[in-house]
Order: structure tokens, then C-alpha cells, then sequence
């Protein structure tokens, strides 16, 4: 008995180690890592064209957008804001609205009344879908850059505060080197409210004396007020003890 123990032991340790093999193992309860799934990026074996992303089912919305209402009037709209407008969707059309190109150039200009609730609304959608790479300031350093991702590029450089609306209307709707499209998750009113809030922060970053009203522009040469700090009253003295 003890030389069949011996026996098996050796064998399991010198004997069937198995052989190289470019084939997946055979597993008896298979590892998560190697199941069915789709991975950012990465092609998959399970559709014909290759592809894993789909696109999403027709007539569906990202989390936190509300179905279009026909019954919404056109009052109610301007109120809310053009993100809840009965037509407020996807890119469905082929006008600067939707695509950021007039005829066969890239088109340039907000094609929505910029208002504080416009710009409200593209800080709030900025960040929410852009700092995490861009930064707060649009600097290109945000937090992803701190886990390797070191192709963000700055849109405060002067290529990008050159660019026309539309070209960047069209990097957010279909992406550009390692970023990833936005059009499915990002409705047309919010892509140009997003570009009304970066061009102000772009503004904020390389101001000029040319961009401060002509009545303000005396205000830049007055002196800062220095108030003498307050005069602190003085700690009652004790009076010694007998």
C-alpha cells in the first residue's frame, strides 16, 4: 500500500505535466476571466462582424433622460431648457444642429440661445462626462492621466481654442484616437451646451484686456484696497493673587 502511495506521488509530481498548448485549458468549472462577455475596445467572436460594442436598441435612452413627450408644448420647452424640447434627441438629421457641418466644412457657432441655464447645464454635463480625462479647467489632467491614460490632450492648447464648433461638436459625437464616441450617450442639446462651457473656460485661460467691457477695463489699473487688520482687543490681566 504504501509503495501504490509512493508511486502515485512521484507521478504526480515528475510525471503527466501536460504539454504547451495556444488552446484555452480545460477547466471543470471555468474562470470568469475567460467567459462570454464584451470588453471595451476589444473584438468578440460571438456577433459575425467581430465587433462587441452594439449599438444601442432602437428607441432606448441613457440613464437619467426622460422619453420625449409630444404632449410637451413649446412654452413648456423654452422653460425647461432645450435638452427637454419634444425634439431633443440623438443626432437624426444632417444640418449643422446635428452634425456641426455646414455643407462640406465644419461649421462654427452655438445654434442655441447661450443663456446661464445653457451654461449651467454644460458644466453640469461636463462634469459629469468629460473631467474625469479633461480636468475641472479643461487642462487635459485629469484623473485617468494619474492611471497611465497620458494621450489626453490639454483643450486649453491653441489648436483646440482655434477649432471650429463643429469639428468639436463632431469629436464628441464620434470620437477621435483614444476616445470613445458620445453621441449614444450624449443628446444633441447637451454636446453644444458641453462646447458653450468649455469655449468660456477656454476664455477664463487665456483672457486678454480686449475681453474686459471698455467701462471695466479702468477698474484693472486701481490700486487693491489694503484694510489695516483689526485691532485685536487686549487679554484682561489678571490681578495677582494674595
Amino acid at each position: 500500500m504504501i509503495f501504490v502511495l509512493c508511486t502515485i506521488a512521484v507521478i504526480a509530481v515528475f510525471g503527466f505535466r501536460g504539454q504547451i498548448s495556444t488552446h484555452p485549458p480545460l477547466e471543470v468549472f471555468p474562470d470568469m476571466v475567460r467567459q462570454m462577455k464584451v470588453r471595451a475596445q476589444a473584438p468578440l467572436d460571438f456577433f459575425a462582424d467581430g465587433r462587441g460594442p452594439r449599438l444601442p436598441v432602437a428607441g432606448t435612452v441613457p440613464i437619467g433622460y426622460e422619453m420625449p413627450k409630444s404632449e410637451t408644448s413649446e412654452t413648456q420647452a423654452a422653460a425647461v431648457g432645450p435638452w427637454s424640447h419634444p425634439h431633443a434627441s440623438f443626432s437624426v438629421g444632417t444640418d449643422y444642429y446635428n452634425t456641426g457641418k455646414m455643407g462640406d466644412h465644419w461649421g462654427t457657432g452655438i445654434p442655441l440661445e447661450v443663456t446661464r441655464e445653457l451654461m449651467e447645464r454644460g458644466q453640469q454635463r461636463f462634469n459629469i462626462t468629460c473631467v474625469m480625462c479633461h480636468g475641472a479647467a479643461a487642462a487635459g489632467n485629469g484623473i485617468t492621466k494619474q492611471y497611465g491614460l497620458a494621450t489626453v490632450v490639454s483643450l486649453q492648447d491653441e489648436r483646440l481654442r482655434k477649432m471650429s464648433d463643429g469639428e468639436i461638436f463632431n469629436t464628441i459625437t464620434n470620437g477621435k484616437n483614444t476616445m470613445m464616441a458620445y453621441g449614444p450617450n450624449i443628446i444633441v442639446p447637451d454636446r453644444w451646451a458641453i462646447i458653450a462651457y468649455l469655449r468660456a473656460l477656454q476664455r477664463c485661460q487665456n483672457a486678454a484686456i480686449a475681453d474686459v467691457p471698455p467701462e471695466h477695463q479702468g477698474d484693472l489699473d486701481k490700486p487693491a484696497e489694503n484694510k489695516p487688520p483689526e485691532a485685536k482687543p487686549a487679554a484682561k490681566q489678571e490681578a495677582p493673587k494674595k
